[in-house]
């Protein structure tokens, strides 16, 4: 199924309404909820009656669209049935339009594993073979995340595209290290280094979507979530809007305060543990500007010839 555009909007103001009453409180209940309110009657052939408080699905009319009945869906928003067979999820996948990623995202909130004791919020350490990996890329910019996207290790191009005005030791400092949800929301200089910021920002969110529902037991998730909903209304507006995305590879973007604007390929390489682990690497297509640009930065030289960083 062809991928959605994720919602890359700026934040508006928006007033909570009467539908929001009856609005379920799990994160399986938020989610059904959320991919309803994005389809309108209209769009799956369903008849539309009587006065409508939102454009979206109701609950019933996506019960019938999936063949279960609306007590069975209103428990399973509110998290009273955890034993929803695969038939039963494929049919709201369906009736939803679900992509590949937010039908393994469905499944993950709808099978949740056994409840367990909150983890303490410990730090992660980086994978001695991935940190090897890393920085036996040379030129290749590479980083090295944990699964809420603490920076655990970064080779020295990985450094200077990403975080040159941080300490490359930072994030051996595991009380302090850099986060890139962080980085990305809170900190001005990541904040300019990316041409299309609501982009990245709103792929940023969806992938961390994604990773939590792995991890749902994690006391350091609603930490970071907490921390940049209070401080981030940008944050906050999208981390509300249920997208998800296993981020994988794609383009990006950057301008960059030592070699200017360059267009580089991404890619995620998950560490096959099931750790939440990943390495992100960058490159350019050979010849260009851009793969001259990276070439320039991994020499420690700016454009101007000066080793001095640019960052400020």
């Amino acid at each position: 199924m062809e991928r959605r555009p994720l919602d890359t909007r700026p934040p508006a103001a928006t007033a909570p309404s009467s539908a929001d009453a009856d609005r379920p409180v799990t994160e399986l209940g938020e989610f059904l909820r959320s991919r309803r309110d994005r389809i309108t009657p209209e769009d799956v052939g369903v008849r539309s009656y009587g006065r409508r408080r939102v454009p979206g699905l109701r609950r019933e009319e996506l019960a019938q669209l999936a063949g279960v009945s609306m007590t069975y869906l209103t428990r399973l928003e509110q998290g009273q049935s955890q034993n929803a067979s695969d038939a039963v999820i494929d049919a709201l996948a369906r009736a939803l339009r679900l992509d590949a990623d937010e039908r393994a995202h469905l499944y993950a909130l709808a099978r949740p594993a056994p409840p367990k004791r909150p983890r303490a919020a410990r730090p992660e350490w980086a994978d001695p073979g991935a940190e090897r990996l890393l920085h036996a890329m040379g030129e290749v910019p590479a980083v090295l995340m944990g699964r809420f996207n603490d920076i655990l290790a970064w080779n020295r191009a990985g450094h200077r595209l990403l975080g040159g005005h941080l300490d490359f030791d930072a994030p051996a400092h595991a009380d302090d290290r850099p986060n890139h949800m962080r980085m990305l929301f809170l900190d001005e200089h990541t904040r300019d280094l990316y041409v299309d910021w609501h982009g990245e920002a709103a792929l940023a969110v969806a992938s961390l979507r994604y990773v939590a529902a792995q991890f749902a037991d994690d006391r350091r998730l609603a930490e970071l979530v907490g921390e940049l909903s209070v401080n981030s209304p940008e944050f906050a507006r999208l981390w509300a809007g249920h997208d998800v995305r296993l981020c994988t590879g794609g383009t990006k973007r950057f301008r960059h305060p030592e070699v200017g604007e360059l267009e580089l390929g991404y890619e995620v390489l998950h560490l096959p543990e099931g750790n939440g682990q990943r390495i992100l690497t960058h490159t350019a297509d050979p010849e260009s500007a851009s793969a001259a640009a990276l070439s320039l930065l991994a020499s420690g030289r700016s454009r101007s010839g000066r080793s001095r960083s640019a960052w400020g």
